[in-house]
């Protein structure tokens, strides 16, 4: 019984913060007890949790062990997150849609506890797919992202979307149902599907839907079958309400029945010949190119249905702003005037930037902005990959940069905290702060490791803790 102690107790012993604690226990690290010493499956009353020492002091023992290999001089050991699975890395709706360059969203959820309250208000002036709105509504906090690309918006706005459940599950499945049974009478001779698609009339819809699909982009990485099953399921999606949540699920389903090795979703260099075996180091077997959509369209219908649901279940009622534009020169008080921000200013910003000639975030997501005609704004994009690493390029990467802080700047609360993420191999983040009219108060180092579709290996980066000179 003397190894029961309290969280704040237990926080004390091993010099953490509580929500260190509280973080052991939601991912189930550490079991819960009761006063007497029982296991405790449900909510504990109040005052009566209790938690092992013992059971603390060995799963950091472990976790320094298994992770010796990732841990460098001056790393911060939990903010490695090396025991978290996949599963959980990519919770609930982080995995509507994959992402090149996103946090996971534990890192979002261990500086938010720390540093800011519930009703607060937190901006992210380079969304992305939303990790810190999402996040930051879970803590009862209020969000705003900003994001140049029209495509990573709409990714935004499914994931933070309020949606009617049963009204999204009916017709996520209708437009399934309905694409299987194209995709049926695509290999089905016309007798056994008459009422549905009459040859005549088959053969005028399939050559329609080819008529559509305009990209050679489409045309040259899809098996044929697939391109057809394509423009059949967007063609479909005008039908429905949830317009933006179908065509979100289908860019996903494009993405992994391209004519790429499954070992190589994230960066294809080239299509390769539809129908050939390949070697695959994923599967450790011999595998063939995606051929057909429906197989996707399935397992993600099915994914996307969970997936809103769990995030439906815990989120809070506060706001999650998605606001297309350049963070460089966009408006933040005319945009959110009229609503319930309006005139409010922001508490603080965990963000992080796109990581200098890196990625190039418009083509990360090429086969959406083809399939949906979505304007792409590539020439505002700040430190793509096509512009390299030379000194001009740092120089023009400090500056947009730069040119966002000062922007959004005026926004903040005087005492705003600014956490920026960044992998900042060329030390750009000390002269941003000072365009910036900011300071670094704090950096902080870990390891990132686990990265999906990109290995295992670790590189460093750093949390730089900021806030205006102007305090």
């Amino acid at each position: 019984m003397n190894d029961l102690v309290t969280v704040s107790q237990a926080a004390k012993a091993f010099d953490k913060d509580i929500h260190n604690i509280r973080y052991y226990i939601q991912y189930k690290r550490i079991k819960k007890y009761t006063l007497e010493g029982k296991l405790l499956h449900g909510r504990a009353k109040n005052g009566e949790l209790r938690v092992s020492l013992s059971e603390i002091e060995l799963f950091l023992k472990k976790h320094r062990e298994k992770n010796q290999y990732h841990q460098n001089e001056g790393l911060d050991e939990e903010l490695g997150f090396y025991d978290l699975s996949e599963r959980e890395r990519t919770k609930h709706v982080h995995r509507l849609h994959p992402y090149l360059g996103k946090f996971i969203p534990q890192l979002v959820e261990w500086f938010l506890a720390k540093n800011f309250h519930q009703g607060e208000i937190i901006l992210d002036p380079f969304m992305g797919s939303g990790t810190t709105l999402v996040q930051g509504n879970e803590m009862g906090m209020h969000t705003i992202g900003l994001d140049v690309s029209e495509f990573n918006c709409r990714i935004a706005k499914v994931k933070t979307g309020k949606y009617d459940l049963p009204e999204a599950k009916l017709e996520i499945l209708s437009i399934e149902k309905r694409l299987a049974a194209f995709s049926e009478r695509l290999t089905t001779k016309a007798h056994k599907k008459i009422k549905l698609f009459p040859d005549k009339k088959f053969n005028e819809l399939k050559a329609t839907l080819l008529n559509e699909m305009e990209s050679d982009y489409i045309k040259s990485w899809f098996a044929k079958r697939t391109i057809l099953e394509i423009a059949y399921y967007r063609r479909l999606i005008k039908k429905y309400a949830q317009r933006d949540l179908l065509s979100v699920l289908l860019s996903r389903a494009v993405r992994s029945s391209r004519l790429v090795p499954h070992y190589d979703l994230a960066t294809p260099k080239a299509p390769i010949e539809e129908g050939v075996e390949y070697w695959c180091k994923k599967h450790n077997k011999n595998c063939k190119p995606i051929e057909q959509l429906l197989v996707k369209i399935h397992n993600y219908s099915l994914d996307t249905i969970r997936r809103i649901a769990f995030f439906d279940s815990i989120r809070s009622d506060c706001l999650m702003e998605v606001i297309q534009g350049d963070s460089r020169k966009i408006n933040l008080k005319k945009k959110l005037s009229g609503g319930p921000l309006n005139g409010m200013l922001i508490d603080g910003i965990f963000t992080s930037p796109p990581y200098v000639g890196q990625i190039d975030y418009h083509d990360q997501h090429l086969y959406a902005y083809e399939l949906f005609g979505i304007k792409r704004n590539d020439d505002r994009e700040i430190g793509p990959k096509k512009a390299g690493k030379s000194k001009k390029a740092r120089e023009d990467y400090v500056k947009g940069i730069s040119d966002v802080f000062r922007n959004v700047n005026k926004y903040l609360k005087k005492d705003a905290k600014i956490f920026i993420v960044a992998n900042d191999k060329f030390n750009l983040y000390p002269e941003i702060a000072e365009r910036s009219g900011m300071k670094i108060i704090n950096e902080i180092h870990r390891a990132v490791t686990k990265r999906t579709e990109q290995g295992n290996n670790p590189y460093q980066e750093t949390i730089f803790f900021l806030e205006n000179k102007r305090l």
